[in-house]
């Protein structure tokens, strides 16, 4: 697959210097970028699925009638925490 350039990206001389003294020895700026549009990719489609995975149980709720206070959720997540806890210490 070809790869493909994204169009120039213009910022203050402020931001190009505190980007170009942020960099690790030897990066450039080009993959500084890169690597960011990349992170900006996986955090959105993990937004996404997050949000989808939220209607998805609204919808069973509504549909089931089952729902839960947060105290039963709070409780279920201290028994979770107090087996691990109890695994960590032995």
């Amino acid at each position: 697959m070809k790869t493909a350039n994204f169009p120039s990206l213009r910022v203050t001389p402020e931001v190009s210097n505190a980007a170009g003294s942020a960099l690790e020895s030897g990066a450039s700026l080009s993959c500084s970028g890169a690597e960011s549009v990349r992170r900006q990719i996986r955090q959105r489609r993990a937004q996404r699925r997050f949000i989808e995975r939220g209607l998805a149980s609204r919808d069973s709720a509504l549909q089931s009638g089952d729902y839960y206070t947060t105290g039963d959720i709070l409780r279920d997540l201290d028994g979770i925490l107090a087996q691990v806890d109890a695994r960590l210490t032995r």
